[in-house]
């Protein structure tokens, strides 16, 4: 048994011993080093002496989608415009039941950041501060990494806004007059 364990102490300690096979160490090991690649590497030729706009000729493909992108385009366009309202998000710095709070933040809101314009309204039974009308939530992102600093509770929030180039469609029933 004690045989063994030489055995396998010796063996442990062999296994352990480093090789001498890399003489040197760091980067002067590699100093000498190069590899030629030009064998494997794609030949490509060269296009900045060719004359371009010779060359090409504009193709007409029968699978052209540019007409009916402009078109889908067009009808979103006025799809959008018909519409009352769009949903976006907003920075709420405040949002609660006392109205003299809700018009403190909105006066320390127009002081500390001037160029900011608070928008306040009333939602039964709260008040609520808001800042901005935005379509992405990357947009409120500036003004609300602004405000974090003095609004702590402040938060970005979805919302509905209306458009300001909206107009409501007229209508031409003559049964509507009469009706209130």
């Amino acid at each position: 048994m004690k045989k063994l364990w030489v055995i396998g102490f010796s063996c442990l300690i062999l296994g352990c011993k480093t090789s001498g096979g890399v003489s040197g160490s760091g980067a002067s090991v590699y100093s000498n080093y190069q590899e030629d690649l030009l064998g494997v590497l794609p030949d490509f030729p060269d296009y900045r002496n060719s004359n371009s706009t010779a060359d090409l000729e504009i193709i007409s493909s029968s699978q052209a989608v540019d007409g009916q992108l402009s078109d889908l385009q067009k009808r979103t366009f006025e799809k959008n415009k018909s519409e009352a309202y769009f949903s976006g998000y907003t920075v709420l710095i405040y949002s609660g039941i006392d109205r003299n709070e809700a018009f403190k933040t909105r006066d320390d809101l127009a002081f500390y950041f001037p160029d900011i314009n608070p928008e306040m309204q009333y939602q039964q039974p709260r008040y609520l501060v808001k800042v901005g009308q935005y379509a992405y939530k990357f947009e409120a992102q500036r003004v609300f990494s602004k405000v974090k600093s003095q609004f702590p509770t402040a938060r970005i929030i979805q919302d509905r806004f209306q458009r300001k180039e909206y107009s409501s469609p007229v209508t031409t029933d003559q049964n509507a007059q009469g009706q209130n």
